[in-house]
C-alpha cells in the first residue's frame, strides 16, 4: 500500500507537492530573453525600410520586398556558404574520421601528447591562424578562391573533430574489431564495416559542428578573399551593412533570417545525433 493511500485511508489530508512557480516563471523569462533577438531579426525583415531601433513590435504592414533584395543580392553569397560549408564537411569527415580511429585502436609512443597538441590547437586564436594561412596561401595562389576558404575552414574543425570521434571511438569494444579480424578482415574492412556505422552519431555531430564552423566563419573569409567572386554569406552581411549603412534593414534582416535557416533545420534535424555523438564517449 502507498503511502498516500494509507494517509487518505487514516483521514490524513493529502497534499499535493507545491509547484515551483518561481522557478518555471524564472526559466520562461530566460527563454524569452534569449528567443527575443531572433523574434527582432525576423520582424525587422518584414518591414519595410525600418530602423533596427525603431521598428514597430508586431510586423502589422507584412512587405517581402526585404526577401526579394537580400535573394537577388546575396544568392551567390548564400550559394558560396553553402558549397565552403559542405565542402569541409567532406574534407573534415575524410581525414578526421580515420584518424580518430587510429587514435583510439592503436596505443603508440606520443599518442597522449599528440592528443594534448590537439587540444592546445583550439586555444589558438583564429586571427593568427588566419594570418598565418594568408602568408602560405598568396604563395600557393589560394586566396580569392573556393579551396583556400574550403582549406582554411577545414584545418580549424579537423582537431576538434578527430577529438570528439576519438572519445567516441575508444569506448567500442575491441572484441568486436578483433572478431572481423579473425574472419578474415584487415584493419580498413573492420572500419568500414563495424567502426563508422557503430560511431555513426559522434560523425553525424561532428559532421554539423564543422557545418556550423565553416557557415559561420568569418575571420578567414574576411583575411583569405577580397573579391565578389569568392564571398560568404557572413562577409557578405558585413558588406551589406557597409554599403547600406542603416537605413534598410530590411534586406539586411532577412538575409541573417535567410543565412540562419540552414543551421536551424540542422540542428533540428540532428538533435537526437548530437545528444547521442556527444555523450556517447562518456559511457563505457
Amino acid at each position: 500500500m502507498s503511502e498516500t493511500r494509507a494517509l487518505r485511508l487514516a483521514g490524513v489530508p493529502h497534499r499535493a507537492p507545491a509547484r515551483k512557480w518561481p522557478m518555471t516563471v524564472l526559466g520562461v523569462v530566460f527563454l524569452a530573453i534569449m528567443v527575443f533577438p531572433v523574434y527582432w531579426m525576423i520582424n525587422s525583415s518584414l518591414q519595410a525600410n525600418s530602423g533596427a531601433a525603431t521598428t514597430q513590435w508586431l510586423p502589422f504592414h507584412l512587405t517581402f520586398a526585404g526577401y526579394r533584395a537580400a535573394i537577388t543580392q546575396q544568392g551567390q553569397n548564400l550559394a558560396t556558404s553553402l558549397i565552403v560549408a559542405v565542402s569541409a564537411v567532406i574534407l573534415t569527415l575524410i581525414v578526421a574520421t580515420p584518424a580518430a580511429y587510429g587514435l583510439a585502436r592503436f596505443k603508440m609512443r606520443g599518442m597522449t601528447a599528440f592528443v594534448f597538441v590537439l587540444l592546445i590547437t583550439q586555444m589558438i586564436p583564429t586571427i593568427v591562424i588566419a594570418n598565418a594561412l594568408y602568408t602560405l596561401f598568396n604563395h600557393l595562389g589560394l586566396l580569392n578562391s573556393y579551396l583556400g576558404l574550403i582549406l582554411a575552414d577545414s584545418s580549424a574543425q579537423i582537431p576538434f573533430a578527430i577529438i570528439l570521434m576519438r572519445a567516441f571511438m575508444v569506448s567500442i569494444p575491441t572484441s568486436l574489431i578483433e572478431a572481423a579480424l579473425v574472419d578474415g578482415a584487415n584493419n580498413f574492412r573492420a572500419f568500414r564495416s563495424i567502426v563508422i556505422p557503430i560511431s555513426k552519431n559522434a560523425i553525424i555531430t561532428a559532421a554539423l559542428f564543422t557545418f556550423l564552423g565553416a557557415w559561420g566563419d568569418f575571420l578567414f573569409a574576411l583575411t583569405l578573399t577580397s573579391t565578389p567572386a569568392v564571398r560568404p554569406i557572413t562577409l557578405g552581411i558585413y558588406n551589406y551593412l557597409g554599403a547600406n549603412g542603416t537605413t534598410a534593414w530590411g534586406p539586411v534582416m532577412a538575409t541573417a533570417v535567410l543565412a540562419s535557416v540552414p543551421a536551424g533545420l540542422l540542428l533540428i534535424l540532428a538533435q537526437k545525433y548530437i545528444a547521442a555523438g556527444a555523450l556517447g564517449g562518456a559511457i563505457k
